[in-house]
């Protein structure tokens, strides 16, 4: 009598492809995950708040920073373009950054057509954003602590830092997330911040 194919052992090559299967299958995944990630410039993410207004907010001032208030809504909507620098004490990029919004900072020419830098402390301890500043220097006119993180969201940050160039009038005109390099700066937001400023 033959044994039925229902109580037939499978063959141990079956029964190998059988475990390695979603292992392989995870791996392929993976894969694609990963070249996603790293495909293209995260920084031509497109925002859906480009050509939007600005959030209403108000932000307090970063307590010790002398002569450097907070920010709200309102002062974005004061005629002159504002750069908003999303960063954190925390943020190893931030510090990676900072010295080419340092060179944005000191850029008269901008400075001269009414250019604005704001930055945005983003779920920092207070006291660890002023000594993130008074190390690397202040770049900003105007510093707003975002303990919650909830402004962050309204702009619809994905992480830290993050940069928005916004018109006079309030509008969102541009996004760029990550790092600024030399050449994102030069290359890429000092061209959208003149471009706001016409």
């Amino acid at each position: 009598m033959t044994e039925t194919s229902a109580n037939a052992q499978p063959s141990p090559s079956r029964r190998k492809l059988a475990l390695f299967l979603p292992l392989g299958v995870f791996a392929l995944l993976a894969a694609l995950f990963f070249i996603r990630l790293y495909a293209g410039d995260a920084s031509r993410i497109p925002s859906a708040l480009i050509g939007k207004q600005a959030p209403a907010f108000a932000l307090p001032p970063l307590q010790g920073l002398d002569g450097v208030a907070g920010f709200g809504g309102d002062d974005l909507r004061k005629g002159h373009v504002t750069v908003v620098n999303v960063f954190a004490s925390w943020c190893a990029p931030c510090h990676i950054e900072h010295e080419w919004l340092m060179a944005l900072a000191k850029d008269a020419r901008l400075a001269d057509k009414g250019m604005t830098l704001a930055g945005l402390a983003y779920k920092d301890e207070p006291a660890n954003a002023k000594k993130f500043l008074d190390d690397g220097g202040n770049p900003y006119s105007l510093v707003g602590l975002d303990s919650l993180g909830r402004v962050a969201i309204d702009f619809g940050v994905y992480g830290v830092p993050e940069t928005f160039v916004i018109r006079g009038d309030g509008t969102i005109a541009f996004k760029f997330i990550g790092p600024l390099t030399r050449q994102a700066l030069q290359t890429t937001l000092v061209p959208e911040i003149e471009k706001a400023l016409r």
